[in-house]
This record gives C-alpha cells, sequence and structure tokens, in this order.
C-alpha cells in the first residue's frame, strides 16, 4: 500500500509539473507573439506609398496617418485574429486538423451577400452596404446550417451541414457573377472575393470590431470544454461539459467574427488552417491553451503578409487573399507529407 501511495503522490507531481511546464510554455508563445505582433502592427503604420516611416502628426499627414494606415493596421489585426482564433477552436471542438472558418460555410455566405449587393447596385449606393451584405450573408448561412445539423447533432454532422452550405453559397455566388449586369460589376466583385484590407475606413472598423471582439470573446470561454473534449466525448461530460451548449457557443462565435472579419474584407483564406497547426507544438497539443497564441499568430500572419506584398506591389494589384493563398498551398503539400510519414504510408 505504501508503494502505491509512493506512486500516486509522484504521479501526481509530475502531472503538476507537466502542467506548469505547459502554462509557462503557453505564456512564453503569447509574450514572444504579442511583442512580434506589436512590431508588423507598427510596421504596417509606418509604410506608405511615399516611403517607410511615420508621417509627421499634422495636416493632410495626419489624415494619411488616421484614415488610411491606421484602419489597415487595425482590420488587419483584428481580421487575422478572428481567423486565428476562430481555426483553433473549430479544429480542437471538430477534432479536425483540417477544419478552418469556411469549413462552416460563414466565408462562402459573406462572399455571397457581398456579390448581391454590389449584383443590386446598393453596394454603390452608400459605402457600408457592402459589409452590411456580407454580416447578412454570413449571419443567414450559419443558421441554416444550425437547422440543417439540428441540435442535437455530432460533429460530423456539423461538417456535413456546413459544406453543403459552402456548396450551396458558393453555386448561388457563381450565379450572380455569372447574371453580373456589366464587367465592371464582375471585375468589382471578383477584386472583393480576393480579399484585401486597402481601401478601408475607420467606419469599417468601427463596424466589425465590436462583433470580432464578441465572437473572440465566447471563443475563448470555451478553452476548459476544448481541453476536456481531448478525453472523449463521455469523459467530457463526466467533467460537466454540455455538447449542446459547446457547439452552440462555437458556431455563435464563430460566426460573429469570421462573418464580420469577411464581410469588411473579403475571403482570406488558410490563416485559420495554418496559424493553429504552427502553434500547437508550443501549448504541449492542448485546444484550450492554443486559443490566445493563434489569435496573436493569425493577426501576425494577416499582417506581415499585407506588409509583404505592400512592398512586392506598392501599386496594390496583388491582393491579400492571393497572398494567404499561396502561402496556404504549401502548407497542404507539407500536411498530406506529414499524414503519409505519421501513418507510415
Amino acid at each position: 500500500m505504501r508503494r502505491d501511495d509512493d506512486a500516486r503522490i509522484i504521479d501526481s507531481a509530475g502531472a503538476a509539473v507537466d502542467g506548469a511546464s505547459s502554462a509557462l510554455a503557453q505564456y512564453g508563445t503569447v509574450g514572444v507573439l504579442a511583442i512580434v505582433t506589436l512590431v508588423a502592427f507598427v510596421m504596417s503604420l509606418m509604410l506608405g506609398p511615399e516611403g517607410f516611416g511615420l508621417p509627421a502628426f499634422k495636416g493632410a499627414a495626419r489624415l494619411v496617418l488616421i484614415e488610411i494606415r491606421l484602419p489597415r493596421a487595425l482590420l488587419g489585426l483584428l481580421v487575422g485574429g478572428a481567423l486565428g482564433i476562430t481555426g483553433a477552436a473549430l479544429q480542437g471542438y471538430l477534432r479536425n486538423p483540417l477544419a478552418e472558418p469556411g469549413l462552416l460555410g460563414m466565408t462562402g455566405g459573406a462572399s455571397l451577400g457581398a456579390v448581391i449587393a454590389i449584383h443590386t447596385g446598393i453596394a454603390a449606393a452608400f459605402s457600408l452596404a457592402l459589409p452590411l451584405g456580407g454580416l447578412i450573408g454570413a449571419g443567414v448561412t450559419t443558421l441554416a446550417v444550425v437547422l440543417l445539423a439540428g441540435q442535437a447533432s455530432a460533429p460530423v454532422t456539423l461538417i456535413l451541414a456546413g459544406v453543403a452550405m459552402s456548396s450551396v453559397a458558393g453555386a448561388l455566388t457563381s450565379l450572380v457573377l455569372n447574371l453580373a449586369p456589366n464587367p465592371f460589376a464582375s471585375v468589382e466583385m471578383l477584386y472583393w472575393m480576393m480579399g484585401s484590407l486597402s481601401d478601408r475606413s475607420l467606419d469599417h472598423v468601427w463596424m466589425a470590431a465590436p462583433l470580432i471582439v464578441a465572437g473572440a470573446a465566447l471563443l475563448l470561454t470555451t478553452h476548459r470544454a476544448l481541453d476536456a473534449l481531448t478525453l472523449g466525448e463521455t469523459a467530457a461530460q463526466n467533467l460537466g461539459v454540455n455538447p449542446a451548449r459547446l457547439r452552440n457557443t462555437i458556431v455563435l462565435g464563430s460566426a460573429l467574427a469570421v462573418g464580420a472579419a469577411t464581410s469588411v474584407t473579403g475571403a482570406i483564406g488558410f490563416v485559420g488552417l495554418v496559424v493553429p497547426h504552427l502553434l500547437r507544438p508550443f501549448v504541449a497539443h492542448e485546444p484550450g491553451r492554443l486559443l490566445v497564441p493563434s489569435f496573436l499568430g493569425g493577426a501576425l500572419l494577416v499582417l506581415a503578409a499585407d506588409v509583404g506584398l505592400r512592398l512586392l506591389s506598392p501599386a496594390g494589384d496583388l491582393k491579400l487573399g492571393v497572398v494567404t493563398a499561396l502561402l496556404g498551398a504549401p502548407f497542404f503539400l507539407w500536411l498530406v507529407l506529414a499524414s503519409r510519414r505519421e501513418f507510415g504510408a
């Protein structure tokens, strides 16, 4: 009996040490990411058509900083963070390494709402019609996914419902593009769908920021439940996790964050897929601890990609969504090869 007690004490001590080490690793990762993200944010503020550096805070230069550079940097921070934390939450909840924000149809729905706003001419009537259309499209698609999946559905059913609605939204978007009233409208739709932070104002920031913050806050409340899910659904329920409440929180938080992000910038892909994978080893593969680092990592990736494309294409011909897709495609290939090595194929 004495040996058994000693073994249990040693095991408990080992678990406590592992937990402390994991927490320290998370805090260290968050600290490094926060510093590097701040540097990327400042670089975004300093980069402009006339060169590198902060303009004098007066007159026309002040307007350039506040009305052009600041909204772009803030949206890079918020949109990247929204995509990163949503990808981490969905991968943890669905236990699917390929889960990303577009999986539940939110991105496709936002794109559909935006192109309808352009097609009908509402977007030309007032500047905020485009993001409002995107928000409505994302909301309608998310509601359809939830209704299609049902209240007591398993995660795989939610995935299937999301894929189905993504396909429907993609088909309808193609139909709207095909029926565009003129070539100029088609070009405007295609450019918006490529994703960009340029030509956005503080009005877009004020529209998206509250929803992104609210969505991220909801996702952060699920960190303990996501960690419990790693033990299996039955064990998680024994630990007090309510599956229906968790699913609704994940879906609502993702819809708010991704819907708001996509509605103001267009579709920016692969961020929510790539960032959690890159950061997972630094948090001991615990999905709950991955949420905050993924928010910062997503923000860093989008800000860095935006700074890079402004250096490569000052005229703005290259779109941010294209850059992130070019970064994400090789990562997909690496993920496939890594999976083959893992299973000895």
